[in-house]
């Protein structure tokens, strides 16, 4: 049911009413129906962490209350999933990229009743392949030793060569895996070897999805996303041109265009509905 909102003015430019003033923090969606921010949970891949989604954490900040998980202290993607579910508000938009699409699907699995929206990042709903778990465990052996020398070999394949040469992406990714460190690298890679086979669950997702990619993605390639989309029937496929797998840095006005359009598509009942459930928080996961 919709909100019944005082002293309050409809605005067109879809920014907040200024707090100086006195009117609610609200916006307006497409047909013009009032609703409060939606619930936003960021779910970061392997070694990164909220800054990740620095910047559609503040693109999206007029119309999304945004929290980022802290998926460091798990070594089972379903106990990432529970923690995450036992921090979140009641109902939510999930974003999950790598890793963090895992665990979103995970959660799809469990809890699909909580999820308003879904968006798939630059992931994959598949097992682990017998290759992958074999250079995972190399990765692992090298970290114990040299973890520096892991953070260098993944960094052509998280970074697109046209965005190398900007410093401030590059300084980032490795003062991430710095911050994250080798322990907590470990037990990522060990719950992702042991994901578990996300396919059958597929056809059951049936709010808002959608699915995004970069076209040069080595780590999950395009395939990979238009094999969920397809099986996915509310779902948007996008792939991005000169992108590769940390798609929310490399091209980030364009993830942040897409993930606004995707949260405009919940229905402005479900929204309302979801904010009449008792507060979540603005809790940091």
């Amino acid at each position: 049911m919709p909100i019944v909102l005082q002293n309050v003015r409809f605005r067109t430019d879809y920014r907040a009413a200024s707090a100086e003033t006195g009117f609610h923090e609200v916006f307006c969606l497409q047909n013009m129906t009032l609703t409060e921010k939606i619930n936003l949970v960021f779910l970061p891949g392997l070694i990164t962490d909220e800054r990740l989604f620095r910047d559609q954490i503040d693109d999206l900040s007029d119309i999304a209350r945004s929290t980022v998980a802290d998926l460091a202290t798990a070594d089972t993607i379903a106990e990432m999933a529970a923690r995450v579910l036992a921090q979140s508000p009641p109902q939510f938009a999930l974003v999950g990229l790598s890793m963090g699409g895992y665990v979103a699907l995970e959660i799809m699995r469990v809890a699909p009743e909580r999820v308003l929206a879904l968006a798939l990042l630059s992931t994959s709903s598949r097992p682990d392949t017998p290759e992958a778990t074999a250079s995972r465990l190399k990765a692992i052996a090298q970290a114990e030793t040299n973890f520096q020398i892991v953070l260098d070999q993944l960094m052509p394949k998280l970074v697109h060569p046209s965005r190398m040469r900007y410093n401030s992406i590059v300084d980032t990714v490795y003062s991430m895996g710095h911050r994250v460190g080798k322990d907590a690298f470990v037990l990522q890679q060990r719950a992702i070897m042991g994901r578990v086979d996300s396919r059958p669950c597929l056809a059951a997702i049936a709010c808002p999805t959608l699915v995004l990619c970069g076209r040069d993605d080595q780590l999950t390639p395009v395939e990979l996303h238009e094999e969920m989309a397809a099986a996915i029937s509310s779902a948007e496929l996008v792939v991005m041109d000169e992108c590769a797998h940390l798609s929310s840095m490399g091209r980030p006005e364009e993830v942040s265009r897409e993930l606004r359009a995707w949260l405009a598509r919940v229905p402005a009942a479900v929204r309302d509905e979801a904010v009449q459930l008792p507060a979540g928080s603005n809790c940091q996961l």
